[in-house]
């Protein structure tokens, strides 16, 4: 059983642990890590009153996902930026699809009239998963690289609340 709450502060540690090893994995994530419980807390507070935050929890209580939406300086004040994440091993299970119906529900209310998700071109994962709950491409930057030089590309896809 899979649930889906509103994160809190006391979430961060194990949110950071399950950033951490996607970054350690590599290849998905333009995020550099390391990152810690109390980056993520920051992160968190950035604008608590325009942000979205929620974990994604299984039967025992741990955190399998989560997924956050916010406002961007390089987008228009109606739109935020989402990110998400899913533990490995727990992608197909539905996690990423009920994060993303909690999500929309609290950007709708914050008064967000669309999402804006920016993927690696090469994650091809993360590509599929938006496309699969609706988002669609609005613009491209093949040039984009990450901070270690290497041209990856990114695809900016876009959801309308």
């Amino acid at each position: 059983m899979i649930t889906v709450r509103p994160a809190a502060p006391g979430d961060a540690p194990q949110m950071a642990a399950l950033l951490a090893a996607i970054i350690a994995r590599g290849g998905i994530t333009a995020i550099r890590g390391p990152v810690d419980g109390a980056d993520i807390a920051a992160w968190m507070a950035r604008a608590p009153e325009r942000s979205s935050w929620h974990v994604a929890c299984d039967a025992a209580g741990a955190v399998i996902g989560f997924q956050w939406a916010e406002p961007h300086p390089d987008l228009p004040t109606d739109a935020a930026d989402i990110a998400s994440f899913v533990r490995i091993g727990e992608t197909g299970r539905g996690v990423g699809r009920k994060l993303f119906e909690a999500t929309a529900a609290r950007a709708r209310a914050l008064g967000y009239r669309w999402l804006n998700a920016s993927i690696r071109g090469d994650n091809a994962s993360g590509l599929t998963y938006y496309a699969r709950i609706g988002f669609s491409d609005w613009h491209a930057d093949p040039g984009a690289t990450l901070w270690d030089g290497t041209v990856t590309g990114k695809v900016h896809k876009r959801f309308d609340l």
